[in-house]
């Protein structure tokens, strides 16, 4: 096995994940939890995007769905972090799958289009229905406590999100290595040929739209609980952009690709967050470069110079047959058949 092999490099993040609150101030490990948070949205993007093929736009608002749910219920029905925040998971993926109906009939810019008028709407939901959502000024959400573990709220939540990201990262890479991930695969390069063989377009395509949903619910639930604050100005258009460009940094398509891209982005933000002008300057120059130079993003670079990053689309041992054994060579004279 490579020592820089895929597994072993992310095994070494997670190892260091792991350490990071001993070693670092509260405001830094504030920033590891952004990365956890965006790793999940990166995670649940790409299964839609780059595995599925649906070039949709709605994420950011699933993201706000998900932060809205968990905080309005805490809010307005008093319920604890621990219920609300499974049931915002479950409000955004209801989102998602409803989302999943008018793809059947859309696709590329038109999906592309609709999602993005979907997600313009949800906005203006957040900003104008203030009875619901508190309109523009956001409301305060109640502080989570973790009692009887002797653990402050910024620590608890941070291997609560350790936690949830290593697990749902393990079963975005099993799925994609499943029937369901090459019936993705098989949609997004041909939808025809994809019916043709079977494979059911409005179960697969809801499955990712549901899938991509439930991501960005739980990162919503985390990010609205790490602020203790929840407005509309966190799930715009801009917020979308941030996460397509963490799938493509990292690599459309890949799994592991959305854990570097997350952490590249926000690394990147975070080191030029002082010079806001800059800031957004080199935001865009990474996004040119690696469209125009690394369309497969880091991942892709990785494939190419270190072995051990392949991904299939089937797990060891499985999807492949025994070579044949190949036939002795005729003797002397003797004609081949």
């Amino acid at each position: 096995m490579n020592l820089f092999g895929r597994r072993n490099v992310l095994l070494a993040l997670f190892a260091l994940a792991a350490i990071a609150p001993h070693f670092v101030n509260t405001y830094h490990l504030f920033v590891c939890n952004l990365i956890l948070v965006y790793v999940l949205l990166s995670i649940g993007l790409n299964i839609l995007v780059g595995y599925a093929g649906q070039l949709a736009f709605a994420n950011a608002a699933m993201f706000g769905i998900g932060a809205y749910g968990t905080g309005l219920l805490q809010v307005h029905f008093g319920l604890p972090f621990w219920l609300a925040f499974p049931l915002g998971a479950v409000i955004a993926t209801s989102v998602g799958l409803a989302i999943s109906l008018p793809a059947l009939r859309v696709s590329g810019l038109y999906l592309a289009l609709s999602s993005l008028a979907f997600a313009q709407f949800t906005q203006w939901v957040f900003l104008h229905w203030e009875k619901v959502t508190f309109g523009a000024g956001g409301f305060k959400t109640p502080t989570v406590s973790f009692a009887p573990l002797p653990v402050s709220k910024p620590i608890g939540l941070y291997y609560l999100t350790l936690i949830l990201a290593a697990v749902l990262f393990l079963l975005a890479q099993n799925l994609v290595r499943s029937r369901i991930g090459r019936a993705f695969v098989a949609v997004r390069d041909g939808e025809v040929a994809a019916e043709s063989l079977g494979i059911d377009l409005l179960r697969y395509k809801a499955l990712a739209f549901g899938l991509s949903g439930f991501y960005a619910g739980i990162a919503g639930g985390i990010y609205s609980a790490m602020l203790n604050f929840v407005s509309p100005e966190g799930y715009d258009l801009f917020q979308m952009v941030l996460q397509k460009a963490m799938v493509v940094v990292g690599g459309l398509g890949s799994v592991a690709g959305s854990v570097l891209g997350a952490g590249a982005i926000v690394a990147l933000l975070e080191a030029l967050r002082e010079v806001k002008g800059i800031q957004e300057i080199a935001f865009g120059a990474i996004l040119v470069v690696f469209i125009l130079f690394m369309p497969g993003g880091l991942v892709g670079f990785l494939k190419r110079k270190v072995p051990g990053w392949e991904e299939p689309l089937h797990r060891k041992g499985a999807g492949s047959a025994p070579a044949p054994a190949a036939a002795p060579a005729p003797a002397a004279g003797e004609a081949r058949p």
